[in-house]
């Protein structure tokens, strides 16, 4: 069927299986630590939840991981990449700065990092038929690349909000003001200059991988 074939077809499933289930672990530890350290936000923009719909983003959460999809359906293994609605947390009611900043950027990243490890363990242990081996390397890969990916220094992404905090504070009102532009600078990143920032993704995201499974990810 064209370049297409029916293991391309189901690695591109599994992906985004994996993609919906880190998302939504990731989305929910971020704003349950937001929660936790004292921003009501979360809570009133109903973000401290397992749902889909108060996170989903039509561009990040549906069509970027849709595009990579067909990508792996045809046999090219694009790094995953996806995000969510900006998270509604306001840092004036983070209790010790810069602490708590850091502590809610590194928990969405950090969610994805466990998957990923739980996964490698269940591969490491060899208790299950190939098939489904394959699957939670695909997972603990996606999973990987979830976390590598959003703590890059992008305006809306985890990473960002943390190197913000080193900047002095004008530059830093206007890195931020640079979120709601994050799908266009995903784009620019992502497809523009896609060579070197898919191959520093690719490469970060199979070690992690690796290091959790024990086998090759790539």
């Amino acid at each position: 069927m064209g370049n297409f074939s029916a293991l391309g077809v189901k690695l591109a499933i599994e992906m985004l299986a994996s993609v919906f289930l880190g998302m939504t672990a990731r989305e929910y530890a971020r704003a349950r630590a937001a929660a936790h350290l004292g921003d009501p936000t979360p809570r009133l923009w109903g973000r401290v939840s397992v749902r889909t719909k108060p996170w989903f983003d039509p561009f990040g959460s549906g069509l970027l991981p849709a595009l990579t999809a067909v990508l792996w359906a045809v046999g090219i293994t694009m790094v995953p990449a996806a995000y969510g609605k900006a998270a509604p947390v306001d840092p004036a009611y983070l209790r010790r700065q810069p602490r708590d900043t850091i502590l809610v950027s590194v928990a969405g990243p950090g969610a994805n990092l466990l998957l990923a490890i739980l996964a490698g363990v269940l591969v490491r242990i060899r208790v299950f038929p190939t098939q489904l081996d394959i699957a939670l390397v695909v997972f603990s890969f996606t999973n990987s690349a979830l976390m590598v990916f959003h703590l890059l220094p992008i305006p809306g992404l985890d990473g960002a909000r943390m190197v913000a905090l080193l900047l002095p504070a004008g530059i830093r009102d206007a890195y931020r003001n640079f979120d709601p532009y994050l799908p266009l600078i995903v784009l620019l990143v992502l497809f523009l200059l896609g060579g070197m920032t898919l191959g520093i993704l690719d490469v970060l995201a199979g070690a992690v991988c690796q290091a959790a499974t024990g086998v090759p990810c790539r």
